[in-house]
This record gives structure tokens, C-alpha cells and sequence, in this order.
């Protein structure tokens, strides 16, 4: 298994070391279209293109884990035109990015369901995760079809077909059941757009994560916003429901 050293914390009273795990809810792409004067499709490309810079700037601060919320559950209401050329335009960054990705050490992880996505991209998702499996830089997973409920719901009905008793059902069991399995609960959550709400992203393994909420829209967000963020949560003291915070330890790189 790949050795982690802890990234050097920013200094600080009272600093928090640098988060192991950033999650993004990536928003204000359609409205930065419509301050250009621009289709809401131009604003969709512009933040999906921002994607690489915000990934780029993780490998470079030494975070190990990235998770991005592209397309919830519930995006599917949106209008069709739309919907359909969010997913062309995210079939064709993969595919075009992957090996980029591929060559910086990126490990590619998808959660939510495949089920009801177009073949390209369902087929680019499974040819990027495949490609990526071994990497161990960074993993960067992609919440896409994804909400959070949904993703409970899966866990317990998982639970119960494995036929297992309620004495046997632990918050370690449930997680085990996710997606998300194998990775550590995000110790930070940036929401862009300037909206301050969770939006049914990672409900279950949010529980003791950081929030910081920014007014830059998505496709403007860029390396000086997250050391913003970071800075930011480098400054709070973590108290996970005591009065001073455990002490963070580095989590081992997953092996699959």
C-alpha cells in the first residue's frame, strides 16, 4: 500500500491540518451563462472545463481525495435539450481528459447509478474508471446521478437482502454500503454560486464536514478560491461533538 505523509497544514491559531477529503458542489453554471448573454449549455462546457484547474490545484496542495457533484438525482426535471447536452458535453471531457488524468496519478471513481445515462457516456465512465483503477495520487470521484437519500435507501434495501438482524446494523455496516465505501467522510464541503444548502449531496457521510459557501460561480472558481476555502477551514477547530477535536490521522490510500 502507497505511504501518505500528511500535506503541511497553512499556518494558524488553532489551525486544522489541510483536509484529506474536499467535496464541491459545483453551482452557477447556468447563471454565468446568463450574464454572458450566453445559452445555459455554454455555461454547463465552461464549468465542466473548469473541472481540470480545480483538480489540478488539489494535486498540487497534496489533498489525496476530491469528490465533485456534477448531476443529482434530481437534475433529471431540468429541460430535456439541456439535460441531453450536459451529458454530451461530459461524454466528450472524459474522453478527452482520461489520459491526462491517467498520466498525473488520478484514480477515477463514479457514485451513483449508470442506470438511464446515454452508452458514450456510460461507456466513457467505465473506460475512465478502468484506466485510472491504480492511481493513487488522487482520487476524484464523480457524483453523477447521484442523491444522497437514493443512495440510503440502496444501503438499507442492500442490508436487507443480505438478510443481516437489527443488532447487527452499525453506522460502520451502513457506510460499508455506500458508494462511497472506501473513502473517508469529506472534511470539507465548498458550495459555489452563493446558494448555503446541501442539496441531497453526501447527507450520511457529511455529518462533521467544514462548510464554506462562496459567491464565485463554478466556472470562475479557480486556484486563489480554494486556497480561500482552504485557509478558511485551516483557521476552525474541529470538536466533532466534544469539546476539542480528535487527532486527525492520515487515511491509507484505497487499495482497490
Amino acid at each position: 500500500m502507497l505511504t501518505y505523509t500528511e500535506p503541511q497544514r497553512t499556518p494558524g491559531p488553532s489551525a486544522s491540518p489541510l483536509p484529506r477529503h474536499i467535496a464541491v458542489i459545483m453551482d452557477g453554471n447556468g447563471r454565468w451563462a446568463q450574464q454572458r448573454g450566453l445559452p445555459r449549455l455554454a455555461g454547463h462546457r465552461a464549468g465542466t472545463e473548469n473541472i481540470h484547474r480545480v483538480v489540478r490545484a488539489t494535486l498540487e496542495r497534496g489533498v489525496p481525495y476530491l469528490t465533485i457533484y456534477a448531476f443529482s438525482t434530481e437534475n433529471w426535471s431540468r429541460p430535456r435539450e439541456e439535460v441531453r447536452g450536459l451529458f454530451g458535453i461530459l461524454a466528450e471531457v472524459i474522453h478527452r481528459e482520461t489520459s491526462a488524468l491517467h498520466k498525473q496519478g488520478v484514480q477515477i471513481r463514479h457514485l451513483g447509478s449508470l442506470e438511464g445515462l446515454p452508452a458514450p457516456l456510460r461507456g466513457s465512465i467505465v473506460e475512465a474508471i478502468e484506466l485510472t483503477k491504480a492511481n493513487r495520487r488522487l482520487v476524484l470521484a464523480v457524483a453523477f446521478n447521484y442523491g444522497g437519500r437514493r443512495e440510503i435507501v440502496a444501503a438499507v434495501q442492500r442490508i436487507v437482502r443480505e438478510g443481516l438482524s437489527p443488532e447487527e446494523i452499525t453506522e460502520e455496516l451502513v457506510s460499508a454500503r455506500l458508494s462511497t465505501d472506501g473513502l473517508p467522510d469529506p472534511d470539507l464541503i465548498i458550495r459555489t454560486g452563493g446558494e448555503v444548502r446541501l442539496s441531497n449531496f453526501l447527507i450520511w457521510q457529511a455529518a462533521y464536514s467544514e462548510y464554506y459557501a462562496t459567491p464565485t460561480l463554478w466556472p470562475d472558481f479557480g486556484p486563489e478560491d480554494l486556497a480561500e476555502a482552504l485557509a478558511a477551514y485551516c483557521q476552525r477547530q474541529r470538536r466533532f461533538g466534544g469539546l476539542a477535536g480528535p487527532p486527525t490521522q492520515p487515511a491509507p490510500l484505497p487499495t482497490a
